[in-house]
């Protein structure tokens, strides 16, 4: 699959130098914003809180789709080349990234990869969730789920500030007054949940579903149990993965079953419909649906809405 990909990649690198010979690039930026390109929705939206009205953003995956089933076009390759930032993920579905910068001579100015920007958690496998049989299971693979924790949010957020500062220093002051606010939003968001973790007896979440909050449970001295990792690609779990964790709902008493967006949901119905136990959607904020985007929804909202829900599971 993934020398598919890189061929693939090839392919279309090739066809838009060709398409390109004898283009003219405009040099300054005097007449234009500051163009940033993002691939999915935690980068579009941190970036657009701290650029505003200064730059002109663009999130490649399109609103209600998966993250994991994206896949490049043409046009989205030659956005990332055209832009001053560039912000995307990192980790193994993001490997088709790293064949565009390694393998054309136009790059962007600047690059993130949000993983760079923190301590990176390996992907986690817990008592009876059920894993991927993977041939390269030798190899570290990391959690890619950075922005689940508000404290990981500030970082990156800080981080294209940084970038926009040096991109645009005659606008840096805006920069850094909109990252010191959002910074301090994200904090309030951060208090809350820690808060509610601290003083709560129950210290457990269950997802039947897969696990993208890795980073979340860490920062928090969470627990959990699920049926998948973050990044799995499974959706049909076995007999066995489903009935411990409905033992394990009954067993602990157990109020909230989550399941995350995007997700049909059925694990999470199976094991509320025999336990009782209520099911929630806990948003991995990766997406959002193209009502959530045409309506402006941003990561803050998203996280806040995770926070009364898991006030609710941790009751």
């Amino acid at each position: 699959m993934k020398r598919i990909i890189s061929v693939v990649i090839a392919l279309i690198l090739t066809t838009i130098c060709m398409c390109s010979c004898g283009s003219k690039e405009k040099n300054g930026r005097s007449d234009r914003k500051i163009s940033i390109v993002a691939t999915i929705f935690p980068g579009y939206d941190f970036a657009r809180n701290i650029a505003d009205e200064n730059a002109e953003i663009t999130m490649l995956l399109k609103p209600g789709t998966e993250s994991h089933n994206y896949d490049p076009t043409p046009q989205d390759i030659i956005k990332i080349q055209d832009a001053d930032l560039f912000i995307y993920v990192g980790g193994e579905s993001d490997q088709w990234v790293d064949e565009i910068l390694n393998s054309s001579s136009k790059k962007p100015k600047k690059v993130i990869s949000m993983m760079d920007c923190v301590e990176k958690l390996e992907e986690e496998i817990v008592e009876g969730m059920q894993a991927e049989e993977d041939p390269d299971s030798d190899e570290v693979e990391y959690d890619e789920h950075v922005w689940t924790s508000p404290k990981n949010a500030i970082i990156i957020s800080k981080r294209i500030s940084s970038e926009l500062k040096e991109l645009d220093s005659s606008n840096a002051e805006a920069y850094e007054k909109r990252t010191n606010q959002y910074s301090k939003r994200l904090s309030a968001i951060d208090d809350e949940i820690r808060k509610i973790t601290e003083t709560s007896e129950r210290k457990m979440i269950v997802f039947g579903d897969r696990f993208p909050f890795k980073y979340l449970a860490d920062e928090y001295g969470l627990n959990y149990y699920a049926a998948f990792p973050g990044c799995s690609s499974e959706t049909e779990p076995s007999a066995k993965t489903v009935a411990f964790l409905i033992d394990k709902v009954r067993d602990e008493k157990i109020p909230v079953v989550f399941s995350i967006e995007f997700s049909n949901g059925k694990i999470a119905d199976t094991i509320c419909e025999s336990t009782g136990a209520k099911k929630l959607t806990l948003n991995s904020c990766h997406n959002v649906t193209q009502k959530q985007f045409d309506d402006g929804v941003t990561y803050y909202d998203l996280m806040k809405e995770n926070t009364e829900k898991l006030r609710e599971a941790l009751s």
